[in-house]
């Protein structure tokens, strides 16, 4: 009876964690988000959603200059403590519009983007 009970318990546990990882935002325990590593900044393929692995991962401060990306992409930043990303269509990072805070992403036609900046807080 004792097995059974801690069975029970046990599949009880694992119910509630399921649903609270589902409610997370597909936050996974290392901190990626959708495959987004913890701390970088991501774009995925054109025209998918963010099931698919990520096309380019950034990670350092300043601009990088894309190449190849266009139509419209996941850009998903997370980076944390207040760092932000930007999107531009200058080459490297200037003439810079879309700003996506730290934790957040945009579906962006990356067409006229030809650089994005990683800003520290």
């Amino acid at each position: 009876m004792r097995k059974i009970l801690h069975a029970a318990a046990a599949l009880a546990l694992a119910a509630v964690a399921a649903t609270t990882a589902g409610a997370s935002g597909a936050r996974a325990a290392d901190g990626s988000w959708d495959g987004c590593p913890y701390g970088a900044v991501c774009i995925y393929p054109q025209d998918s959603d963010t099931s698919r692995p990520p096309t380019d991962v950034f990670w350092s401060y300043g601009a990088h200059n894309l190449r190849n990306q266009i139509g419209r992409h996941w850009v998903l930043n997370n980076q944390s403590g207040g760092a932000h990303a930007h999107l531009c269509t200058g080459s490297n990072g200037t003439a810079c519009g879309e700003d996506l805070a730290a934790e957040t992403g945009v579906y962006a036609d990356l067409t006229p983007i030809n650089s994005l900046t990683l800003d520290r807080p």
